[in-house]
């Protein structure tokens, strides 16, 4: 059995610091999620030290590409970052979100029997889930796309993934050279919670995206909410629950108590498949799914 090592550098908080071990195929993986709490600095240096160590490396808290649809650009300040390695690849998830995070909405409806037509369907960034954003659509969701409200503190949302497109032609290039912490909370950011947009919370039957902006932005009351995201603890499971969560369905499966990020799984492929990001082709992560029977985790709560 082939060993190989994951580790997920998160510029996110160090509470949520994790490790599992899992066997997959004739794999033994090991996986460490480390936080930075934001510091660029500790970022850099944990991967010049583990490069050429570990096998690859998954970027959490933020992403090196922003996406929507076949538009994609790299963030600056995340590829300067990260241009210090010269062995390990790193990946953000990005290729997951848009081939895997696609098909789960048909998942839902065809193995967990949801009735997700003519729901109102609230993401939290359409640029961050795309993939699945356009697959709610395909089941006969209404869309709300927090991109302006909660990414730019613009109240309003957008309704149709054409009219992200064409904003996002025009914004992508300007948004991909801000600095990380306008784009991104990072650090001790990421746990505090800030009311923002509740009327679109109320509206929704749906809410998903990534599970750190759902927790910042989301309201006390989620009562008989569905919310679909990703990267969540046994904590976080409760919060869901005490605050009137109805299902909780994460895309990504369970390893040892939790589910790890885009990034995580993204990561394990390359390395089974043992091959460059940029080589893989996103049929090959498709059917590596279908060979490890991975399905998202529905928790009714």
């Amino acid at each position: 059995m082939k060993n190989k090592t994951i580790v997920s550098v998160s510029l996110g908080s160090s509470l949520r610091n994790h490790q599992a071990e899992i066997e997959l195929i004739n794999f033994r993986i090991h996986i460490k999620r480390i936080g930075v709490d934001g510091d660029k600095k500790k970022f850099i240096q944990i991967l010049k030290e583990l490069d050429g160590k570990v096998d690859a490396f998954g970027l959490g808290g933020a992403d090196l590409y922003l996406r929507a649809g076949r538009y994609k650009y790299q963030v600056v300040d995340i590829a300067k970052m990260v241009s210090v390695l010269e062995k390990t690849p790193i990946v953000d998830g990005g290729e997951l979100k848009e081939t895997w995070e696609r098909k789960v909405p048909q998942i839902l409806v065809e193995k967990e029997k949801l009735d997700l037509k003519g729901k109102i369907a609230l993401f939290m960034s359409g640029m961050d889930r795309y993939g699945l954003a356009e697959g709610l659509s395909q089941q006969g969701c209404r869309l709300l796309i927090g991109d302006m409200p909660f990414a730019l503190g613009i109240p309003i949302p957008l309704t149709r993934l054409s009219t992200l497109r064409f904003l996002s032609i025009l914004m992508m290039p300007v948004l991909r050279r801000l600095p990380l912490e306008i784009l991104y909370p990072t650090g001790k950011n990421q746990e505090v919670r800030v009311s923002r947009s509740p009327h679109l919370f109320r509206k929704a039957d749906i809410v998903a995206g990534d599970f750190l902006y759902i927790n910042r932005f989301m309201p006390d009351d989620m009562n008989g909410k569905i919310v679909i995201t990703n990267t969540v603890t046994n904590n976080d499971i409760e919060t869901l629950r005490k605050f009137g969560v109805k299902i909780l369905v994460t895309t990504t499966p369970e390893m040892n108590g939790r589910s790890f990020g885009a990034n995580v799984l993204q990561a394990i492929f390359v390395s089974i498949l043992e091959k460059r990001p940029e080589n893989i082709l996103p049929e090959e992560y498709l059917h590596l799914m279908d060979i490890l029977e991975i399905q998202p985790r529905v928790i009714y709560l």
